[in-house]
């Protein structure tokens, strides 16, 4: 199965229940926020929750930098960040 597959991206409005196997994604930006992220698993009567916020930029470019430096002479191919990080 394919993330494309199951993905829905926002149900404003919607009230009814989500599909068996729908994943729903939201995107809010406003303000000096860089970057907050949440990721919810959403049960009937519980909620588990991963976030990270960036309070400026400067983190997502020190990554780029890394991987720019890690992928600096490697030959062409697919690289994921799995792979600049060693994991």
């Amino acid at each position: 199965m394919k993330l494309d597959d199951v993905r829905k991206d926002g149900r404003s409005g919607k009230g009814d229940p989500r599909p068996v196997g729908e994943i729903g994604f939201h995107a809010l930006r406003g303000g000096e926020i860089a970057g907050d992220h949440v990721v919810s698993f959403i049960g009937a009567h519980e909620t588990l929750a991963v976030s990270h916020y960036a309070a400026d930029r400067t983190i997502f470019a020190e990554g780029a930098i890394q991987a720019a430096r890690w992928i600096s002479g490697k030959p062409a191919g697919r690289y994921t960040m799995k792979d600049v990080l060693g994991l």
